[in-house]
């Protein structure tokens, strides 16, 4: 295709016949595109010489070169490589995104004195050893909750320096003392014993339980010599934890070396791509993603980008890899498609994989595209995105406490239909069970009253529940919907104020959702709505508790009739005002006498 303000004859004569890498320039010197060739000059020619073989989309590519810079490498799998960081480094406009917009959770076994085993979403190569991704929790949490069972790991946040030990600037915690930690900040255990137990951390981590299965079986051994049956027996049980874990996991075969597997599936403007990572034997971690197509890639072309973005992100590197298309390309390893036996099975499980998330988001588009158009709902779509919910929430209900100082605790709900507050749904209610400011069983029992009424009126649920509060305030009201066996069958989040943190059930780890986004301030604004809604009782509840305590004062003048004398004249002005007959009316002749005599005698000091 003839550009008539690029030259690219020019441009090509002095391109080589050699593997390399091309970026292509717009007018304004941005790159709009990087690519990779096992023979430069073929490949950039084919963009102007065949253009009766291109889409619309590469077509308005090349009209829009206008400069070419080419890099030579001395292999295609450099070339890969390459190109890879080129496109995270530059994001052109026509090349397909090599980004996840989730940011999954790593495990990181930190380089600290007796270092800690934490969950992150961010990497900091400084703060020690990362493993993961995790794009599944659950295996996350079993791995985690394993080795609270196997090892003494500390959990505090000292920094336990020889000087500081030594210096006592530290007392063993709670974990000490139920055996969850063995006390290195007292000096109680040394750091080589310590990291001894760390080792082992690193080699489950990698997928490599055999070292851990020995590590016990010898020290299991070792008491055993010395006569220290109960604690032999203690390395016995931690091997069968080992064990059952290992039964746990999706064993493929332990003749199988290390491999990793993709697969692909695609339609016409996105890519689907699994990956599953097997370490002898055992699948250790899985990821699909979705890739948005911009040009005419070929799934074989967008393969093997991933391959190489996924092995890069999981620090693999197996000598097998295992897909379903065939792939002409040095990837420094082996590549295999499967036909028969325990490798073609693993291959079957990948491959369901990916198709059952390219159903599942082929369903949800189509689901978006029927929906209408307005800006209610696009902002309803764009929370159902970002909560990942199986159905818009067009009515949300959300509970907030109100205690003051500790004093009349209150609960409200507010009820939004359509992303609107509907006022005549919006609910009060009186803690009636709890005594003392206590947000937790608060919360729990407003929402056991809201949705016990819900279900004994039929009203129907929401489509969605939200928590003013954290962690704490959000289990308790999954308690209570558990209660109602109701957990799981209504989303349900909570709102952290101070950096107004998403959590969901069961997930420590909070979403940040853009601090701009539609969706995040329609959760803000029903929040705050809630909120207000609960100060404003509170306040009432607060100014009505104070008129009765002042009728209190009277003799023979209780709290029942005190409320009784409020409700009918409506404040204590006129019941100081009201004749001694309509008082005697309410509340009988001789308590009428007392609450005249009581206000006159206030008037007279």
């Amino acid at each position: 295709m003839a550009n008539p303000q690029f030259d690219y004859k020019t441009e090509l004569a002095r391109i080589p016949h050699e593997p390399g890498v091309y970026r292509y320039f717009d007018a304004t010197g941005e790159v709009i595109y990087v690519g990779k060739a096992k023979d430069l000059r073929n490949r950039v020619s084919s963009y102007f010489t065949n253009s009766r073989q291109h889409d619309r989309k590469t077509l308005r590519l090349v009209s829009q070169i206008r400069k070419i810079e080419f890099t030579i490498v001395h292999t295609e799998f450099d070339a890969l490589l390459l190109e890879n960081q080129l496109i995270k480094r530059y994001l052109p406009k026509y090349n397909i995104l090599l980004r996840d917009d989730k940011t999954y959770p790593f495990i990181c076994v930190t380089n600290e004195p007796f270092p800690r085993v934490i969950t992150t979403r961010r990497i900091d190569r400084k703060l020690g050893t990362f493993y993961g991704p995790y794009a599944n929790l659950k295996p996350m949490y079993t791995v985690l909750e394993m080795f609270s069972q196997l090892f003494t790991i500390r959990t505090c946040n000292y920094n336990l320096t020889q000087e500081n030990i030594e210096a006592g600037k530290f007392k063993v915690c709670l974990e000490y003392h139920i055996g969850n930690c063995k006390g290195p900040c007292e000096g109680k255990q040394s750091e080589p014993d310590y990291d001894r137990d760390i080792e082992q951390v690193h080699s489950i981590l990698k997928g490599q339980l055999k070292p851990a299965q020995e590590y016990f079986r010898n020290r299991m051994v070792e008491a055993a010599e010395t006569l220290a049956f109960e604690q032999a027996q203690q390395y016995k049980d931690k091997m069968d934890v080992l064990q059952r874990f290992q039964s746990k996991s999706t064993v493929v075969n332990p003749k199988i070396a290390d491999a990793d597997v993709f697969t692909i599936a695609s339609d016409e403007n996105c890519a689907y791509v699994n990956f599953m990572k097997v370490v002898n034997g055992t699948i250790i971690q899985t990821h699909t993603v979705e890739v948005k197509k911009k040009l005419d890639e070929t799934d074989a072309d967008i393969l093997a980008m991933m391959i190489v973005e996924f092995r890069g992100q999981y620090g693999s590197t197996a000598k097998e890899i295992m897909t379903n298309i065939p792939l002409d390309v040095d990837l420094k390893a082996e590549i295999t498609i499967p036909q028969i036996g325990d490798k073609k099975k693993l291959l079957d499980m990948s491959l369901k994989n990916v198709l059952y998330f390219r159903r599942e988001r082929q369903d949800r588009a189509a689901a978006e595209a029927t929906a209408s158009a307005s800006k209610k709902d696009r902002v309803l779509i764009k929370l159902k995105q970002d909560l990942q919910l199986k159905s818009l929430p067009r009515r949300i209900e959300c509970f907030d406490n109100s205690n003051i100082q500790g004093t009349n605790p209150v609960s409200a709900m507010v009820c939004f239909i359509d992303g609107k507050p509907a006022n005549k749904e919006y609910r009060h209610f009186s803690i009636k069970t709890v005594v003392g400011p206590n947000d937790f069983a608060s919360m729990h029992e407003v929402v056991t009253r809201r949705y016990s009424r819900v279900l004994d009126e039929q009203t129907g649920l929401p489509d969605l529940i939200v928590i003013d509060g954290g962690k704490g305030q959000l289990s308790a009201a999954c308690d209570a919907l558990k209660a109602l066996d109701l957990y799981g069958k209504v989303p349900i989040i909570g709102i952290a104020k101070r950096l107004e943190e998403i959590y969901f059930p069961e997930d420590s780890l909070p979403l940040y959702i853009d601090k701009k986004s539609e969706s995040l301030k329609l959760i803000q604004r029903i929040r705050d709505e809630a909120h207000r809604f609960a100060i404003t009782y509170h306040r009432d509840k607060r100014s009505r508790n104070s008129l009765i305590s002042e009728l209190e004062n009277i003799e023979g003048i209780g709290k029942k009739t005190a409320a009784r004398l409020l409700t009918y004249f409506k404040g204590v002005k006129k019941i100081r005002e009201a004749p001694i007959e309509q008082i005697a009316e309410v509340v009988g002749a001789d308590k009428a006498r007392k609450v005249k005599e009581y206000f006159e005698g206030i008037e007279n000091t």
